[in-house]
């Protein structure tokens, strides 16, 4: 299930980027450069294309499979990276330090 989520997520990722490429931008007209811009700053924005609904839908989609992904995954049993490693040997100790050196006075 999780990695047909995850072919999902990704299509719907490039699908979205590429349909946001597509659109034109707001105040994309030359005339927009010099202020005049044919929207009004408080009217309607016109139709709605088929450009813009597609996005929409789309953006729904893509926030539904990260959802899911996010669920899904939290779900699965943690597992430890360390697992499967052996524990190190015990090495061998050290011979104790001379005695002589222990009791000398530091000058």
């Amino acid at each position: 299930m999780k990695p047909v989520l995850i072919i999902i997520h990704v299509f719907v990722c490039v699908t979205l980027i590429l349909i946001v490429l597509f659109q034109r931008g707001k105040g994309a007209d030359m005339g927009a450069v010099f202020g005049g811009s044919s929207q009004a700053i408080f009217g309607t924005r016109g139709a709605t294309t088929l450009l813009h609904k597609l996005t929409t839908i789309i953006a729904i989609v893509f926030m539904l499979t990260s959802l899911g992904l996010s669920i899904f995954i939290s779900r699965a049993p943690s597992r430890s990276v360390m697992e499967g490693v052996k524990a190190p040997a015990a090495q061998k100790s050290l011979p104790a330090p001379d005695s002589q050196e222990k009791s000398e006075p530091s000058k």
